[in-house]
Formats: structure tokens, C-alpha cells, sequence
């Protein structure tokens, strides 16, 4: 084995990628099943997960589909159960699943506001609960990787519902890193820059897309599988003493003031 190979190698591991049918968190699962890793693609579209699933396998990874909602501590329960039947055990768990919403902060319904906290904030507690305490009560040094996002560290226009749950999720991920950091499990959070995703193809409007690009010193939208490096180093041992880090992946967006 190189010495590229043994610091990002994941061959023997285990990984969960809760929301891994959508867009960003299915390339994140593709890097993950490229360093070895067996996938589990957690979400609520079988159909989009088999898309993803067919080209992890096309390039010689293995991974399988597990009917998940997050908001359901039952399903999440019956779901780890399920993994430690077919694969043996977990090692790594990515929460990613999430939803948006452009409505303008007078107008958000209690409705709206509940349906996205318990999605994107909920659904990273539970998850973490669920899963944590199964990492801690059989000894595994898991990697916890939480999908965050630029609007919650830095509050954008038109996403307040969306921007108060990610900032909710960057805080969670710093409370369990020092919390399970005696019990070797790591917590970190990817924080994407503007991503071209189904959750917010709906806000990118041209003037939208002109205001990113104003502040974007790169001037132009990630790509998706340019998530995989900041996934695969929080996985991996090469990212054995990180916790408790946000690692952004932007484009410079964060760098920017005038």
C-alpha cells in the first residue's frame, strides 16, 4: 500500500450517507465508495438512489439503498440494524439530507419552519443519537461528517428558515466533537460555498447568480464532486486529529469582504 493509499484508504469500512440520493451527498457517497468503502445510500427516492448506486458500481465500488426518513428515530433505528445485519458494522455516517425554502421571513408559516428544522436539524440530531451510541457502546472510532452550509455561519437574504437550521447543525457538530472526542469519534462539518443542487435551483434567479459570482473570487458555482477531498480527509486517517473543524469548500466566498 502507497502512502497516499494508507492515509485516505476507507477498504473495510462502512459508510452511511443519509441523504446520499440527492445531488451534493451522492457525489460525497461516490468519493467515499472510490477510497473503498462499502456506501449506504439513505434517503427516501429509490429511483434516484439506483442512478447513483449504477455508477458506483460502474466504477467498481459497492454500496445499497436503505428507505430512510430522518425525522423518524424508529426508521433511523430499524435502518442501523439493518446495515449491521448486511454489512457487519458502521464506521462513518454523513447527514446531509436537507430542504430550502425562498419565502420571504414574514410569510414563513409555523409549518414551514417546522418541516425544514426537522429535516436539516432534527434529522442531524436524531442521526446522531442513533448512531453515536452505537459507535460509543461497541468501541468504533467513527467519523461523523455533517453537511453544513456558508448560510450558517454567514446569514443570507431570502433562506432564514434554511440558515437558522444549518446554523444549528455547525453547533451541534462542536458541542458532540468535544463531547465524544474521549470515545475517538470525530465531528466535523463540510461546508459547502453555492452548489448547484434540487434544493436551490429555485432561488438562483439571474440576479441571484450575479450576486454570488460578485462575491465568489473563483466566479463560478462548485461542482459536486468537488466535495469529495474535504469528505474523504474528514473520513479518512488522514484526517486523524481533526474535530470539531468546518471545512469549507466555496470557492473563496468566505475570503471576500469588498
Amino acid at each position: 500500500m502507497g502512502y497516499l493509499e494508507s492515509l485516505f484508504s476507507l477498504k473495510g469500512k462502512t459508510a452511511v450517507v443519509n441523504g446520499g440520493t440527492g445531488e451534493l451527498c451522492g457525489s460525497m457517497a461516490e468519493a467515499l465508495a472510490g477510497a473503498g468503502a462499502e456506501v449506504v445510500l439513505s434517503g427516501r427516492n429509490e429511483k434516484q438512489a439506483n442512478r447513483r448506486l449504477a455508477a458506483i458500481e460502474a466504477a467498481g465500488g459497492s454500496g445499497y439503498f436503505v428507505h430512510c426518513d430522518v425525522t423518524d428515530r424508529a426508521q433511523l433505528e430499524n435502518m442501523l440494524e439493518e446495515i449491521v445485519q448486511r454489512s457487519g458494522k458502521c464506521d462513518i455516517l454523513v447527514n446531509g439530507a436537507g430542504i430550502n425554502s425562498a419565502t420571504p421571513f414574514l410569510d414563513i408559516s409555523e409549518e414551514e419552519f417546522d418541516r425544514i428544522f426537522a429535516i436539516n436539524t432534527k434529522g442531524v440530531v436524531l442521526a446522531c443519537q442513533v448512531f453515536g451510541k452505537y459507535f460509543i457502546d461497541h468501541g468504533i472510532e467513527a467519523s461523523i461528517i455533517n453537511v453544513g452550509s456558508m448560510s450558517g455561519v454567514t446569514p443570507l437574504s431570502r433562506v432564514f428558515t434554511y440558515s437558522m437550521s444549518k446554523a444549528a447543525v455547525h453547533n451541534i457538530s462542536k458541542n458532540l466533537a468535544r463531547e465524544w472526542a474521549p470515545h475517538g469519534i470525530r465531528v466535523n462539518s463540510v461546508v459547502p460555498g453555492f452548489f448547484p443542487a434540487e434544493q436551490n435551483r429555485k432561488v438562483l434567479t439571474p440576479e441571484r447568480i450575479d450576486q454570488i459570482m460578485g462575491h465568489t473570487p473563483m466566479k463560478r458555482f462548485g461542482k459536486s464532486a468537488e466535495l469529495g477531498g474535504a469528505t474523504l480527509l474528514l473520513a479518512s486517517d488522514a484526517g486523524s486529529f481533526i474535530t470539531g473543524a468546518e471545512i469549507v469548500v466555496d470557492g473563496g466566498y468566505a475570503a471576500m469582504t469588498i
